[in-house]
């Protein structure tokens, strides 16, 4: 999935673009690393381009344009604009994306969006993640240098006419957005729908916030290690992404949005208000509310109701089966093994008592099951795997088609929602105006076309046949994952009684065993 960021700078010093792009830079603090000798060091790779600047570097063509059209004089002035392509980290290997070909796509993509502007593309073959992602860097001088022919996207003569700057609004994101859709469309690479929040929204601030908090964890935990100490948390947490966390654990629990606002304060202390159709919380600690839409897509009013929804539904299969639930068989405790550790007299008692009563349990779990023989365990043992595997291949299977027929349903939806649309092109006066304004609709009308020749379909399936099939997989999937869970829970349960058996015949054999110093 290809991504776009904008940044803004209003940095004098052009070179310092240049430089980053090209040096290498401590992520934290933002300073070039220097070599031995005190010089700045060049990245491993990167492919760099400039457009609009003649025989002139980036810094020289913005400079020569700021002294010829008497902009960019003050302080507060934004410099330069920076946009990031990031590309999925799965299309260098499924769909044969090079650092060439992004940064093919990030020269024509400067040059359709951002014509006139002296420019920078950069390619760098992974990003602050390390996930292997290819992402392309524009920075573009903020002054037109020259006037250009008008483009749909165009509103105001400002937009196209030479000595004025790049103006970043809503609607030029949006068109940008969309642009990034088309690119990856045409160029056969993974692309989600860009105009449609997706999962946690995690802002830049945010991100530095946890990269930061992970460092200094990190380096907390290397002393602990050093010390022969054990640590007690290895992945650190912001606090919205706490938050986060503790709503979807009492969402997930839930039935009723009353239940959902009251658990979420009676357990977390969060409180959560509707208005005007939307969800906001607030944690303790904080008197200003934080939006849905600051957290998570899913944390939305409507995402909300329709997970409690789901959950209801959920509580009718699950509730019958969750009557007096016995407790769980757990191993037995290697005493002279934790004594032998350090472990003292008060812990030796406890451990005994302890191993007597899961001992206890696991001997009535096997009478209550006939598997008194080492034999007629492991045979159960086999069997129930065979079923465990049998049943996840099976949802497995399920879900795949449920996922395609959910895929499927989608484009169908967009592309009778869009067909109007299509159809009204052809009657318009002036078709490249119109296809311009609705260019989001047309954009997803294009992807449902495209995926029905890719899949063959001539024929439009019924949306009613859609879900009852998938409404008759899903009551399907239910009755095999309930089987799967049920082997499950017995499989692990008598997995552990086999380890206790095991673990208490070598106690015995121990305690039986002369130690070699006392024959004589």
């Amino acid at each position: 999935m290809a991504t776009i960021k904008h940044l803004s700078s209003k940095n004098s010093n052009y070179a310092a673009a240049e430089s980053y792009l090209t040096f290498q830079h401590n992520e934290y603090t933002g300073l070039p690393i220097l070599d031995e000798k005190g010089r700045p060091k060049l990245r491993d790779s990167y492919l760099l381009d400039t457009l609009e600047c003649g025989e002139s570097s980036f810094a020289m063509a913005c400079l020569i344009a700021n002294r010829k059209y008497g902009k960019n004089g003050r302080r507060e002035d934004v410099k330069t604009h920076h946009y990031i392509i990031s590309f999925d980290p799965k299309d260098a290997v499924e769909n044969g994306l090079t650092m060439e070909r992004a940064q093919a796509l990030g020269l024509q993509f400067c040059k359709d969006n951002f014509p006139g502007h002296p420019a920078i593309v950069c390619t760098h073959p992974d990003g602050h993640n390390s996930a292997g992602n290819i992402h392309v860097h524009i920075v573009i001088g903020s002054l037109r240098v020259r006037t250009v022919e008008r483009q749909p996207f165009m509103d105001k003569p400002c937009d196209w006419e030479a000595g004025k700057k790049h103006r970043c609004t809503s609607a030029m994101l949006r068109h940008l957005r969309v642009a990034v859709m088309e690119m990856c469309e045409q160029a056969d690479l993974n692309q989600i729908n860009l105009l449609e929040a997706q999962g946690n929204h995690v802002s830049e601030r945010e991100y530095w916030a946890q990269r930061r908090g992970q460092r200094r964890l990190d380096h907390a935990n290397a002393k602990l290690a050093a010390e022969g100490q054990q640590p007690t948390q290895t992945v650190y947490q912001t606090e919205l992404d706490k938050l986060r966390k503790q709503i979807y654990a009492v969402l997930n629990k839930t039935t009723t949005f009353e239940e959902f606002s009251a658990l979420l304060m009676q357990e977390h202390g969060i409180a959560v208000k509707e208005s005007r159709g939307r969800l906001s919380y607030c944690p303790p600690g904080r008197t200003k509310f934080i939006t849905a839409k600051k957290l998570s897509k899913k944390l939305e009013k409507e995402q909300v109701l329709t997970a409690l929804s789901q959950n209801i539904q959920l509580a009718a299969i699950i509730q019958p089966s969750s009557e007096k639930k016995p407790d769980k068989i757990r191993k037995l405790v290697d005493i002279q093994a934790n004594v032998a550790a350090g472990k003292g007299i008060g812990y030796e008692r406890w451990a005994k008592k302890f191993n007597l009563k899961r001992w206890s349990q696991t001997l009535c779990l096997l009478q209550e099951k006939k598997l008194l023989s080492e034999d007629a365990l492991s045979q159960r043992i086999a069997e129930l795997k065979t079923q465990h595997d049998d049943a996840l291949a099976v949802v497995k299977d399920l879900d795949a088609r449920m996922v395609s027929l959910k895929e499927l349903r989608g484009h169908l939806v967009v592309y009778r929602q869009y067909k109007p649309l299509a159809q009204k092109l052809q009657t318009v006066q002036n078709p490249a105006k119109f296809k311009e304004q609705h260019r989001a609709e047309f954009t997803v009308y294009e992807a449902a076309c495209a995926y029905f020749k890719a899949n063959g379909l001539r024929t439009l399936p019924d949306l009613k046949k859609l879900d009852a099939e998938y409404q008759t997989l899903s009551s399907e999937k239910n009755g095999f994952y309930t089987r799967y869970k049920k082997a499950q829970i017995e499989l692990r349960e008598l997995r552990t009684a086999q380890q206790n058996v095991e673990a208490f015949f070598r106690k015995e054999e121990r305690s039986h065993a002369v130690p070699q110093q006392e024959v004589k």
